[in-house]
């Protein structure tokens, strides 16, 4: 599958369960042209949905922690463009964790894969973004410092501060690019990463996030965002 410069093509990052799964399905069931990733060479849960994607699903592996993989992915998708690229990879701690007990071997991993590898890779992949096209990451409400009231997730909080942190800086450095640049906030969601108590199911989240990044289109400039529309305070 080749894709075309149509702003309905997006190359979709972390999509093997979870939020990212439920965005390459909402994708496709939406017409979308989806080239998505996985980390693993197994079959996983995305492998079910190429049957009814009608050849509008292919996927990938790469594990964005690894420059390499990262380098070559980049060499086989090189001279398609996307209208839409999704950072969606991520990973959490044990939340009962603090900084005063997490190990630094356990920080350095959440903080390089939830902010480190998302940001080497748009770095990476923004020449294959149509100059009128998105370039979106998925944060969490958690990134937010002026939110910070209970002090709970420390890792992962901070690992998500980073990361919006590092794209508000993208996007300092790119302040004549037109392009849209969104940091989303999905809400607490029922996946395996959520668990079984988070306030959302998947299909009340993923739906309208897809809805708010496709109103953003366009608009250009760097937004921080939940799956409503609404504002997020940094």
């Amino acid at each position: 599958m080749q894709t075309s410069p149509s702003t309905k093509s997006v190359l979709l990052v972390g999509a093997s369960r979870g939020l990212g799964y439920a965005l390459a399905a909402e994708y496709l069931e939406r017409g979308w042209l989806v080239v998505a990733t996985v980390r693993v060479d197994s079959r996983t849960q995305l492998h079910d949905l190429l049957g009814s994607s009608a050849g509008r699903l292919e996927i990938e592996k790469v594990d964005i922690n690894f420059p390499d993989q990262v380098a070559a992915l980049h060499t086989r998708l090189a001279g398609r463009t996307f209208g839409l690229l999704f950072v969606n990879a991520g990973v959490t701690n044990d939340d009962r964790e603090t900084i005063s007990v997490v190990s630094a071997e356990e920080f350095v991993r959440v903080t390089v894969t939830n902010a480190l590898s998302p940001m080497r890779f748009v770095a990476s992949f923004q020449d294959l973004v149509v100059s009128t096209g998105t370039i979106a990451l998925m944060s969490s409400g958690q990134g937010s410092v002026a939110n910070n009231e209970t002090g709970k997730h420390e890792v992962y909080r901070a690992s998500k501060a980073a990361l919006n942190t590092l794209m508000r800086s993208f996007a300092a450095r790119h302040a004549g690019d037109p392009r849209t640049l969104l940091l989303m906030a999905p809400g607490w969601v029922r996946t395996d990463m959520g668990g079984p108590n988070a306030r959302l199911s998947v299909e009340e989240s993923i739906p309208n996030l897809v809805d708010t990044v496709d109103a953003q289109r366009g608009k250009g400039g760097l937004q921080y965002l939940d799956y409503l529309g609404r504002k997020v305070p940094w």
